[in-house]
């Protein structure tokens, strides 16, 4: 089981909700969650590693990560201005990797229930003592 830590917010935030559940979806292989959650013309570049193009495409992409055994997932600060968004924060992994991330998102509109439709991540192996 992943434990989750989350920093605290006003709680009247609803992008801020979707994604601390789009982000805990991620660190608990919760596929379905994260399918439902982006638009069918979803873009995702993981910085220096690859573009993701297309809801079938990201599908591909979340499954490689499920067999991914993640322990602790940190989220530090969630950032909502109209339909653009950031997450960062720290995943530990059970072979004792541990990763900072920032996820930089653009939603389809400025609707509280719009879907995410850009994703753009950076992500960093830390030292993890």
């Amino acid at each position: 089981m992943t434990t989750v830590t989350v920093g605290e917010d006003c709680g009247n935030a609803p992008k801020k909700a979707l994604l601390k559940e789009f982000n805990v979806a991620f660190a608990e292989n919760d596929v379905e969650c994260l399918l439902d959650t982006v638009t069918d013309d979803v873009e995702w570049t993981i910085v220096s590693d690859r573009e993701i193009s297309g809801r079938d495409d990201f599908a591909d992409a979340v499954e490689e990560m499920v067999d991914v055994d993640t322990t602790a997932l940190t989220i530090d600060h969630v950032i909502t201005h109209g339909a653009t968004a950031s997450v960062d924060g720290t995943v530990n992994l059970a072979d004792g990797t541990v990763y900072a991330f920032c996820d930089v998102y653009e939603f389809s509109s400025h609707a509280k229930d719009a879907k995410i439709q850009t994703m753009t991540s950076y992500v960093v192996e830390v030292d993890g003592s």
